[in-house]
């Protein structure tokens, strides 16, 4: 079987990638393991951040360092036997979050989401999932006026720079958005211009259908079998060999296996995360997804119930489940929103595929011809999906990207 392009990994990036590449005329496979959307892109918080210009910074203050070493928080937690072996990548992660190195980042990174919306948009629309998504932004709250105010004031320089809408919440707004919803804060953000999915698989398998309705296929099969065939690719799948001129790694937080096999060493960390969903007791309801800021947890009402999201584990790829994150979390929020049974049979884990200097590696990879990365978007994996493929598989087809992608490209780490 031969197709113009490969494209490795059936999250939200690697999916949309597809169908970017098919709407140019390629004819694409998709192959991963699983079904689309059923590793990383299938637990997260179901938001597209439009407001998330500046990405997840690693804290500075020594103050906080020393309280998340005592590693009994809910939004950061570590694995002390591996955290040797991450150590090179944390500190390079500190280092770019500094003051002035992270505002360098920010505006780097800001056109990928300034285009998150309409590049959604677009593919909502043509796989007609119009039903799985909310349009009315989400809610940050704070516990403390210190934090509230420097919340505020960050959200007032990014409205002035960045074009990101918020509303200021008193604590009566508050409580007239969610009633049910108890707890003493001292106010927070309504973020007006993100989008929320009320189901973040049923998006990435109705784009997977959008794909195969434009002749796209999906096959199984594993990215360790790729390798260089004459002037293009060949992998092994679940129908037989399959070769190609162009391939695509879209494969989150195995990137760095599969990259590394073929001569390449990206520095690459994981931040895992976990998920749970619960009934509502009595006639309870959430109207808004809501993050706990100063606890680190966030609460959205989905299609499979209320889903309860965590912060960052810092653990190897394939460590076992350590879910305290969750049980921590779990105990703070039911003291803010009457949470009823668990609804899942276990609580479901994933991870978040990070750099060092929080910006994803989209572009051409830099020793071999037709091969093309797209990996590394940490906690935006979701938000930025498709705004990724459609540039990519602008760069594919020789056409010029409509944002400028230099600041992502996979040179600026000499792997």
């Amino acid at each position: 079987m031969t197709k113009n392009a490969i494209v490795l990994g059936a999250g939200i990036v690697g999916v949309s990638t597809a169908i970017h590449l098919q709407r140019r005329g390629r004819q694409v496979a998709l192959i991963d393991r699983k079904d689309p959307g059923n590793e990383t892109s299938f637990g997260n918080a179901g938001l597209i951040q439009r407001e998330g210009v500046a990405p997840y910074g690693f804290p500075q203050q020594l103050g906080l360092l020393l309280r998340y070493a005592v590693n009994n928080r809910i939004d950061a937690h570590y694995h002390l036997r591996t955290l040797p072996s991450q150590i090179a990548f944390l500190a390079r992660y500190w280092w770019n979050s500094n003051a002035r190195r992270h505002a360098i980042i920010t505006r780097a990174y800001a056109p990928l989401i300034e285009n998150s919306i309409v590049e959604h948009k677009d593919l909502i629309e043509a796989s007609q999932a119009e039903e799985l998504i909310r349009k009315d932004g989400w809610m940050k709250l704070f516990r403390t006026e210190a934090k509230r105010d420097a919340a505020l004031a960050e959200a007032a320089l990014w409205q002035s720079e960045f074009g990101v809408e918020y509303d200021s919440l008193a604590p009566a707004d508050i409580a007239r958005m969610e009633p049910y919803m108890t707890g003493d804060f001292a106010g927070g953000i309504r973020w007006r211009d993100p989008w929320s999915v009320l189901d973040p698989h049923a998006l990435t398998s109705a784009y997977r259908r959008y794909f195969e309705s434009l002749g796209g296929k999906f096959v199984t099969g594993d990215a360790a079998s790729l390798g260089p065939s004459g002037s293009g690719w060949k992998i092994m799948t679940g129908e037989g060999p399959l070769e190609a001129e162009d391939t695509v790694m879209a494969l989150g937080p195995w990137a760095a296996v599969a990259t590394r096999r073929l001569g390449y060493s990206f520095p690459l960390g994981v931040k895992r995360g976990y998920h749970m969903h619960y009934a509502a007791e009595g006639n309870a309801v959430l109207n808004n997804w809501t993050l706990d800021a100063e606890r680190g947890y966030l609460l959205a009402p989905m299609n499979r119930g209320i889903r309860l999201t965590t912060g960052a584990e810092f653990a190897t790829l394939d460590a076992p489940k350590t879910p305290v994150q969750l049980d921590r979390a779990e105990a703070v929020a039911r003291t803010i929103f009457p949470l009823g049974g668990r609804l899942d049979p276990e609580p479901w884990m994933g991870a978040r595929p990070c750099t060092p200097d929080m910006m994803p590696i989209i572009g051409k990879a830099p020793r071999h011809l037709g091969l093309w990365f797209a990996f590394g978007h940490a906690h935006h994996g979701l938000t930025l999906g498709p705004v990724t493929g459609r540039v990519l598989a602008e760069l594919i087809t020789g056409e010029t990207p409509f944002i400028d992608i230099a600041a992502y490209s996979p040179q600026r780490f000499k792997p």
